[in-house]
């Protein structure tokens, strides 16, 4: 029987070493790619980035975006909190007289304020030279604080709210109408970059507090927000070229006749930037809906608005939920 003539495939050298060189060649360049890929982590940097780092507290501008990227607690933050206060015993107890505490009303600190001034502090032609930025004694004790129909820990749940919902940025720009003392802009302002928050109030009071103590207390006097004293929808003041990311009214509205309101709304769209900006208005949108549907659509449509809907948000610390109503310019 003659012997069957074995099968396979031959490999010349030539052939296996341009096989081989493919190979490396390929496996270079992947794993240049990913090497050049974003890192998500925090970079190994020498000591002077965090100089860097804390040029954040004396305005600055990179590092601000890589801090402030992230805005709403997450389930993990919540769950740490609450492990903190079950690993230190912690109970809610009456806030009464005890060791080193001697709790006061707000009444109470501005009495002993005016009266004692602080444990230690300048008498006669001293007193003047020591405070570059004096503050009345009124906002010192964050009587403004209570302005409001609910705590002031409640800015922090619409600034949650408003730039998430906006996707924004350390670049975008706001726009506040009514902003009184900066229970929500603080958040706004620290988030974004210097000059990019503009804000209308009337209130002589609320313009005070922002100015003699919020922004000097919260250290964000380098973020320079432009705040301007007006009424009547005025907002010439805030330039002519300046293209807004968000523009929102926190129960403004609910105070100015309807009429104004839409004076408003006509001036601002030109200042919204087209389809990706957003018009936030709180609690009601009466001013449209009085008019009936059909023609609460019609007139915004004229004014190259459109509704989109309506939003609740829920508070982080308190019982209390936000309402809001979102609309878009749909016209370039």
């Amino acid at each position: 029987m003659a012997s069957s003539s074995q099968k396979g495939v031959v490999i010349t050298i030539p052939v296996l070493v341009l096989s081989v060189s493919a190979a490396a060649i390929f496996l270079f360049f992947l794993l240049s790619s990913l090497s050049s890929s974003p890192c998500t982590c925090p970079p190994s940097t020498p000591d002077s980035t965090f100089t860097t780092t804390a040029a954040v507290v004396t305005g600055g501008k990179v590092v601000e975006e890589v801090v402030d990227r992230r805005i709403s607690v997450s389930r993990d933050d919540i769950e740490w909190v609450k492990d903190q206060i079950r690993a230190n015993g912690l109970h809610m107890q009456d806030n009464v007289l005890r060791k080193g505490i001697n709790p006061r009303t707000r009444a109470q600190q501005l009495e002993d304020l005016n009266n004692f001034k602080g444990i230690s502090h300048y008498e006669g032609s001293e007193a003047n030279n020591h405070t570059a930025l004096p503050c009345p004694g009124e906002l010192l004790v964050e009587e403004h604080h209570s302005n409001y129909g609910e705590p002031w820990a409640g800015g922090r749940d619409v600034f949650e709210f408003l730039a998430e919902s906006s996707r924004l940025t350390a670049n975008s720009r706001v726009l506040e109408i009514g902003c009184g003392t900066l229970r929500v802009g603080l958040h706004f302002i620290r988030y974004l970059k210097p000059e990019h928050f503009h804000c209308l109030e009337r209130d002589e009071l609320s313009l005070m507090a922002a100015f003699r103590y919020e922004l000097p207390s919260q250290g964000l006097l380098h973020k320079r927000p432009l705040i301007v004293r007006g009424e009547d929808m005025d907002f010439a003041k805030f330039g002519s070229d300046v293209m807004y990311d968000l523009i929102y009214a926190s129960a403004v509205f609910l105070h100015m006749p309807d009429k104004l309101v839409w004076v408003g709304l006509e001036r601002l769209v030109s200042r919204l930037k087209p389809y990706d900006g957003r018009i936030f208005v709180s609690h009601n949108i009466k001013f449209c809906s009085r008019l009936g549907g059909d023609e609460c659509t019609k007139r915004l449509g004229s004014l190259g608005l459109e509704y989109l809907g309506k939003h609740t948000h829920d508070s982080l610390l308190f019982n209390h939920y936000e309402i809001w109503f979102e609309f878009r310019r749909s016209k370039a």
